[in-house]
């Protein structure tokens, strides 16, 4: 008799499937910690949770192709010491811009695989063949830096039609129950909101190493990546893209049931600085414990760091307020002041969510507030800008700017209803100069030393709507028939950028496909 073995389920990151853990994530109950995903769902509440969804609305079939079709993986093997699943995903979409007058479509076609060996060892793979016409938003994004966003290389730059190429891996070894060791290319989310002023999940994915390690109520996780900044200025004796070394250190303290708390740190590192002189993994910056690494702030290091904070607490049953602090290159004489300096470098968020609002089952809501100084996220040096493939690795808006986020979602039974609403305020770069918002210009370029402010340069006003209603056919990857509409104005002195979409697809897969930027 062929028996499952238990063995804890990797699940990639996405806040729609995740948002839908928050009655036992913020339960007054329990001491999850919530603020580093992806998870492993590998405790007992966040298994038997997970278990539901995996089976929400299943009906008994007996046919092999209907249970593959709503119930299972297409592939699912089950031994005496390993499972083995896979999946073909496709995705594919049709819509109209009509602000624009445009189509827009999307073809894909994804393939999946993971499972396990014994207790201690599991793999998860996904590929997906990439074509598509976006609304001309994301096609002028696309164009400027030659990555889709959150995906990969554009192939087809300049172009109206894009292909490219999206890939994820992960190996995970869990040697004791409470000590993680992952290698892969993926993303890494910090915090408990939509956004991360810290490390999001916006950015593409990259290698990287990474330990977890878990001492009764304090989590750990430390994590060394490779990143890349093609669009920066080629260094001498080199024809590669820029790339840098980007060592994480991050602790999650549950306090008590109520109340948590994090500290975090990044250093960003170029492999080779502006003189073209080679630099190395560097085992100073790699060291496993938090805040050995002294606050960089010399203007002219090509290593910079990234201090956070994060905080969680449970103000009503499944209801937290949550929030987290950013700070680059801390100057205490400019930081206490209000001269306005251009080293004045922070962040922040503040933020409300949770469950089963108005004691309506399956209600989930999230209210967000996030704010970052001109030049928070920027280097003298364009490589270690805190970005990854010309995309940020915190909010997408960059810096210098104020954003309020609102999240509505219901589930019931298979269908899926969510609406968002957007609303940002901030300043665009104006006639060359650098007004703080690009973090991917060196802030050796800022139009003021002193008197910076948000929102300073083209004023500029953001609005976005989004309505989702989908029906879920199999739980196993998220294959799912969607429709979607949409509206975007993005309005100042100099020009208003319109887009009201409809799209209706067959959807699959966990990713996380951002269109709100």
């Amino acid at each position: 008799m062929q028996m499952a073995v238990a063995q804890s389920e990797y699940q990639p990151y996405s806040f729609q499937f995740y948002q839908k853990f928050s009655d036992d994530l913020y339960s007054r109950d329990t001491r999850i910690h919530t603020s580093i995903a992806p998870y492993f769902v590998d405790d007992s509440l966040l298994k038997k949770k997970y278990d539901s969804l995996m089976n929400v609305g299943v009906k008994t079939r007996t046919t092999w192709l209907g249970r593959k079709l709503f119930n299972e993986h297409q592939i699912d093997v089950k031994g005496n010491n390993y499972t083995l699943y896979g999946d073909f995903l496709p995705d594919v979409s049709v819509g109209r811009d009509f602000s624009n007058h445009a189509n827009v479509w999307n073809t894909t076609i994804g393939y999946q695989m993971g499972g396990n060996v014994g207790k201690q060892f599991s793999f998860y793979g996904s590929i997906y063949e990439n074509k598509a016409q976006f609304p001309a938003y994301i096609t002028n994004e696309i164009n400027s830096t030659y990555y889709i966003p959150g995906e990969g290389k554009d192939n087809n730059p300049g172009q109206n039609v894009k292909n490219w190429l999206y890939t994820s891996f992960l190996l995970s070894y869990t040697p004791v129950k409470y000590v993680n060791f992952s290698l892969g290319k993926d993303k890494t989310f910090i915090g408990d909101g939509y956004r991360s002023m810290l490390l999001s999940d916006f950015a593409s994915n990259y290698p990287f190493f990474k330990i977890t390690a878990t001492l009764g109520n304090v989590r750990y996780m430390t994590m060394y990546a490779f990143m890349d900044d093609p669009n920066a200025p080629q260094v001498p004796n080199s024809n590669s893209t820029r790339k840098k070394w980007a060592y994480f250190q991050y602790v999650d303290w549950n306090v008590s049931k109520r109340f948590s708390v994090g500290l975090f740190q990044n250093v960003m590192a170029v492999t080779r600085d502006s003189t073209g002189q080679r630099r190395g993994f560097d085992p100073s910056l790699a060291s496993p414990f938090i805040l050995l690494s002294v606050m960089n702030n010399s203007e002219n290091d090509p290593d910079k760091n990234l201090l956070g904070l994060t905080s969680k607490f449970k103000l009503f049953n499944k209801t937290i307020i949550y929030g987290q602090f950013a700070l680059n290159e801390f100057r205490a004489q400019d930081f206490f002041s209000s001269d306005g300096s251009y080293t004045n470098k922070f962040g922040f968020q503040l933020g409300v969510r949770g469950a089963d609002l108005f004691n309506v089952k399956g209600l989930n809501y999230l209210g967000e507030y996030n704010s970052a100084r001109p030049y928070t996220y920027s280097s003298f040096d364009q490589t270690s800008n805190y970005s990854q493939d010309d995309q940020p690795l915190a909010d997408p808006f960059g810096a210098n700017f104020r954003e309020w986020v609102g999240i509505l979602n219901y589930s019931a039974g298979r269908f899926d209803f969510q609406g968002q609403f957007d609303y940002a305020y901030f300043g665009l770069d104006l006639n060359g100069a650098d007004y703080g918002q690009n973090i991917f210009i060196s802030y050796n370029k800022a139009v003021h030393i002193y008197g910076n402010y948000i929102g300073q340069g083209l004023s500029t006003n953001y609005y976005y709507g989004q309505g989702k209603v989908s029906y879920l056919l199999n739980p196993k990857y998220n294959l799912r028939l969607e429709f979607s509409a949409l509206f975007r104005d993005e309005k100042n002195s100099v020009f208003n950028a319109k887009t009201s979409m409809i799209t209706i697809g067959l959807r699959s897969s966990f990713r996380n496909i951002y269109t709100d930027f």
